[in-house]
C-alpha cells in the first residue's frame, strides 16, 4: 500500500494553546475520499484549520508526503495541498480566470507573473469543473455554485496530492452539490488525489465517501469505512438525536411517527406507500401500515412512521397470519389507503385486503 500523503500522529487541536480535541490519529492515501462528520460545533472545522497551518498546534505532528508539515515552507506546501474553504471570498475587479489562476502561484516566480504554460494549465482546471464558459465573467457576479467550481479549478490549479474542503457544499442547492461532488470524484480517480473534507448532509457522506471520520467534541469517537459508520443506532448516537430516526439503507432522516391508536390503514408496497405515510404523518394522522415484505422500499419508512406495521419474511408470498393481523388492524381504523395498483402472487393477500376494505366501505379511492 501507498504511503499517506496525510497523516497525524497524537494531534491535539484548539484555540488560545487550550486542546479541545487530543490523541487525533489520521492517515489518507492518494485515490481516497475521507469525510469528517458530527454535531455542529463539534470541531470539524478545527480539525480541518489544523492540518492547513491555519491555526496552530496545541500537540502532536501533522505529516504532509512523508515530511513533518512544520518544517514546510509555505511555498512547499501550497505545491503539495491545497484548500477550498467556506468563507466567501469577493475579489475586487477579478475574472473567473483571474480567481483560477492564482493556483498558479506557488510555480510563479516572486512577481507572480503567468507563463503560457500556467495559463494553459488554468484553463484547462476550468473546463475540468466544466466552468470553461466562466472564465471572462467577473467573479463576484456570478452565483454560489459557480463560485464553488472556480474555486475548486483553482485548488486544482495547485496540482495538490491533498485537497482540504470544508462544507464545500454550503449556499449550493441541490443540483450544484451534486455537480460539485460527482466533479471532485471524478478528479480524485483522474488525478489520483487525497481529499480531507467535512460535510453536514450525512446522505452525500455517505454516498462519496471512502472513509469517515466521526468528531464528537473532545475526541474521535470512532473512524471507518462508510459501511460501518453509517447505522441507525449509530448516527443517532453521534448526534444526541432525541426524536425522529435515521434510515442507514435510504441515507436520509425521518421525523416522529404520530401518537395514538392508529385511525387509517394503509396498504402499501413497492414505493407506492412512503409518500402517503408522510403525508400523514405531516397531519398528525396516526396510522398502520400492512402488510409489507421486509426486504420492500416501503418497509422501513413505514417502520419509522407507522404505529404499527404488519410484515412478512423477504421473499415470501404474503401468509395467512399476517393477513389476519393486517385485518384486525384495519378493523379499528376509521379508513383504508391503498396507493398500490398492481397486485401480484406475492402480494395477492394485499389485494383481498383492500377488497374486504372495499366489502366494509372503509376504502377511500378519492386519491388521497
Amino acid at each position: 500500500m501507498s504511503e499517506p500523503r496525510l497523516r497525524t500522529e497524537r494531534l491535539s487541536v484548539g484555540y488560545h494553546k487550550k486542546a479541545l480535541i487530543s490523541g487525533i490519529e489520521l492517515e489518507l492515501r492518494r485515490g481516497r475520499i475521507m469525510t469528517l462528520i458530527g454535531p455542529n460545533g463539534a470541531g470539524k472545522s478545527t480539525i480541518l484549520k489544523s492540518l492547513i497551518r491555519q491555526l496552530p498546534l496545541i500537540g502532536g505532528a501533522v505529516y504532509l508526503g512523508g515530511e513533518d508539515m512544520a518544517a514546510l515552507s509555505e511555498r512547499d506546501v501550497a505545491r503539495k495541498l491545497s484548500v477550498l474553504m467556506t468563507a466567501h471570498i469577493r475579489p475586487e475587479l477579478m475574472t473567473c480566470f483571474d480567481v483560477a489562476a492564482t493556483g498558479r502561484y506557488p510555480y510563479t516566480g516572486r512577481l507572480g507573473i503567468l507563463t503560457q504554460e500556467d495559463r494553459d494549465k488554468t484553463a484547462r482546471s476550468l473546463e475540468l469543473v466544466h466552468a470553461a464558459d466562466l472564465a471572462d465573467r467577473d467573479f463576484s457576479r456570478i452565483s454560489d455554485g459557480q463560485r464553488q467550481r472556480v474555486l475548486l479549478a483553482r485548488a486544482l490549479n495547485q496540482e495538490p496530492e491533498v485537497l482540504v474542503l470544508d462544507e464545500p457544499t454550503s449556499f449550493l442547492d441541490i443540483r450544484h452539490k451534486l455537480e460539485l461532488l460527482a466533479i471532485l470524484k471524478d478528479m480524485v480517480r483522474s488525478r489520483n488525489l487525497a481529499v480531507v473534507m467535512s460535510l453536514h448532509e450525512l446522505d452525500l457522506a455517505q454516498k462519496i465517501s471512502d472513509w469517515v471520520v466521526c468528531v464528537r467534541g473532545d475526541s474521535i469517537a470512532r473512524q471507518g469505512p462508510p459501511e460501518e459508520i453509517f447505522t441507525a443506532e449509530y448516527i443517532r448516537d453521534l448526534y444526541g438525536a432525541a426524536r425522529g430516526s435515521y434510515n442507514a439503507l435510504y441515507g436520509s432522516l425521518e421525523l416522529e411517527a404520530a401518537s395514538g391508536p392508529p385511525e387509517v390503514f394503509v396498504i402499501g408496497g413497492g414505493g407506492a406507500g412512503i409518500p402517503v405515510y408522510r403525508r400523514l404523518q405531516r397531519q398528525g394522522t396516526p396510522f398502520a401500515a400492512g402488510v409489507l415484505g421486509e426486504n420492500d422500499l416501503d418497509y422501513p419508512v413505514a417502520r419509522a412512521l407507522a404505529v404499527e406495521t404488519v410484515s412478512e419474511k423477504p421473499f415470501r408470498p404474503i401468509g395467512e397470519e399476517a393477513f389476519r393481523r393486517a385485518a384486525a388492524l384495519m378493523e379499528g381504523c376509521a379508513r383504508v389507503l391503498c396507493p398500490v395498483e398492481d397486485f401480484g402472487e406475492m402480494n395477492e393477500g394485499n389485494q383481498r385486503l383492500r377488497e374486504l376494505a372495499r366489502n366494509q366501505g372503509k376504502l377511500d379511492e378519492s386519491g388521497f
